[in-house]
């Protein structure tokens, strides 16, 4: 299981060779897909688009691979219309209005999915960083998360609150980071760490590293065109490492499934 950027930096270096071809192989039983949460601030376009380039990435793989939002958002613009999508990846819109209910749907449709297939797969939820921040509804998310941040300590600040509500939300709560906006590898590794030293200072918890997203001009033009990056330039370094990211978050999917139901009450 990844923990530290540099136990996942064989993936994003370039002197290492192409990334792996071919679909990511998992044991897979009868059951639920896995979920995981994804906090959205509100105009969050981009981290917006990089969710749904996750899934169509993952659906690339072979895998399933499923997108969930409350309707309403002003994310919806950047996305297709609800239905299967690019190779497969599928966007479901709900009338959720608070996080409970958002995590139940989630379920349901990770129970759907998951049922009579031994198919790998994974369901990104959506869920407005306000909600997480508000009260004790942080508990109601999936337990296992992923946050985006950038080196901006504005954006340190709020993305370690986030962890922070995420964490003590639940105690197997499991919380990812993936660094973007940035120059350097070297840029990601000391991102990662500082955000990753203060949760293990003052909450006693580790954070996962899903890698890096390089400040790749390719991405932006790829969000602006609407069209997943994987298929407007896909051999571009912004499209690899998003496959990257996705194949990092299916290789862990398996292991973290048992910990992404909806905590009780």
């Amino acid at each position: 299981m990844p923990r530290e950027l540099g136990d996942v930096l064989h993936y994003f270096l370039d002197e290492a060779g192409e990334s792996p071809e071919g679909q990511v192989c998992a044991s897979v039983e009868d059951r639920a897909l896995p979920t995981i949460s994804v906090a959205l601030g509100e105009r969050d376009v981009v981290r917006a688009a990089f969710v749904w380039n996750l899934a169509v990435e993952i659906a690339r793989t072979g895998a399933a691979a499923t997108v969930i939002a409350a309707r309403g958002t002003d994310s919806e613009a950047l996305w297709p219309a609800p239905g299967a999508g690019p190779l497969g990846a599928e966007l479901v819109l709900c009338g959720a209005r608070d996080p409970a209910e958002l995590t139940r749907t989630a379920q349901d449709v990770a129970d759907t999915r998951g049922r009579g297939t031994t198919k790998a797969g994974l369901v990104l939820v959506c869920v407005p960083a306000a909600w997480v921040r508000s009260g004790d509804e942080g508990r109601a998310t999936p337990r296992w998360s992923l946050i985006f941040t950038t080196p901006d300590p504005r954006e340190l600040r709020a993305s370690y609150a986030l962890s922070e509500r995420l964490l003590r939300g639940a105690p197997d709560a499991r919380v990812g980071v993936t660094i973007h906006g940035v120059a350097s590898i070297a840029e990601a590794r000391s991102t990662f760490q500082r955000l990753a030293s203060e949760a293990e200072r003052n909450l006693g918890r580790g954070l996962l590293s899903y890698g890096l997203l390089l400040d790749d001009l390719s991405i932006y033009r790829a969000i602006v065109s609407l069209r997943p990056i994987g298929l407007a330039q896909p051999q571009s370094r912004g499209a690899r490492a998003v496959a990257d990211v996705a194949r990092l978050l299916l290789e862990d999917a398996p292991r973290m499934g048992a910990r992404s139901s909806t905590p009780d009450g």
